[in-house]
This record gives C-alpha cells, sequence and structure tokens, in this order.
C-alpha cells in the first residue's frame, strides 16, 4: 500500500513536469523511527513521443 502511494506521487509529479513516462524507476525504503518505514519511489521524468 505504501509502495503503491509513492509510485502514484511520482507518477503525478511526472505528469506536473510534462512527462509521460517515467524511466529506471526505483524503489527505496528505509526506518525512520521504530515501527515505522518510508517508501521512496524515484526515475527520471521523460516525454517520449509528442502526444
Amino acid at each position: 500500500m505504501s509502495r503503491d502511494e509513492a509510485i502514484k506521487r511520482m507518477i503525478n509529479k511526472a505528469k506536473s513536469l510534462g512527462a509521460n513516462a517515467v524511466l529506471g524507476v526505483r524503489l527505496a525504503s528505509s526506518n525512520v523511527m521504530s515501527g515505522a518505514a518510508e517508501i521512496v519511489a524515484y526515475g527520471t521524468a521523460v516525454i517520449l513521443e509528442k502526444e
């Protein structure tokens, strides 16, 4: 569920930048405190073809 939210946020940010694809997507996680973790999705927003 957290992973899905991180991916949704990444896609929305890419769209806001005018991209229509995200390449090299990676997911990372880290413990921020006992019982809590941070999930991060990152990649390169690109325009593959103009629509």
